[in-house]
């Protein structure tokens, strides 16, 4: 079973007022954090699609071993970072599923990861997904067969609208833990920042 990670991080940081990928995080920013991260889940591949700032972010950030997707229509919203960086995967790597992570999300537990990948080698679901007590969150671990759909949607739409309205392809697994938070705002930086936790 080969399952890469999709790393979203293309967006403008309207809310923060400067490129949330490159906020210092206790060190490397915030992206390299979330990459890394990324990089200790039992994955095999890691992507990152990037578009607004790639530039600066090129230039600041280390990635390691993850492969660059450029997406050149950010400006369109989440649907067209689905697009290309499931059609980067399609064309380069030989993934059964993705796990599809979201750059501003600094705290996903392994843990998650792990069940859902168990989950998912256990039942062949086209998407698995963790519900944190009454409420899905994220990352989502998508089958390939549904990359097509993924890709086929437009506008600042994700997955969730088309996975709410197909609950036969879709496994939840169950945890008691709050969903991971975006850092979208100061006060998000404030609370989830490394330097506050020790």
């Amino acid at each position: 079973m080969h399952i890469d990670a999709l790393i979203l991080a293309a967006g403008p940081s309207t809310r923060m007022g400067e490129p949330k990928q490159l906020l210092d995080w206790g060190g490397p920013t915030l992206l390299e954090h979330v990459v890394a991260m990324v990089s200790s889940f039992p994955i095999d591949e890691t992507w990152v699609v990037l578009g607004s700032g790639i530039e600066d972010i090129l230039e600041r950030v280390e990635f390691g071993d993850a492969g660059i997707v450029q997406n050149l229509e950010w400006q369109e919203g989440i649907a067209s970072s689905l697009r290309v960086g499931l059609d980067a995967i399609t064309r380069e790597a030989k993934a059964d599923a993705v796990l599809i992570v979201l750059g501003d999300q600094p705290e996903v537990d392994p843990e998650v990861v792990r069940q859902l990948i168990d989950r998912y080698e256990e039942t062949g679901a086209w998407a698995v997904i963790p519900k944190y007590r009454y409420q899905r969150g994220n990352p989502v671990l998508i089958d390939r067969a549904l990359w097509p759909r993924l890709m086929s949607l437009e506008g600042d739409h994700g997955a969730r609208t088309l996975l709410q309205a197909h609950p036969e392809w879709v496994e939840e697994v169950w945890f008691s833990s709050t969903t991971p938070r975006d850092v979208d705002t100061v006060q998000d930086v404030e609370d989830l920042h490394p330097d506050r936790h020790g």
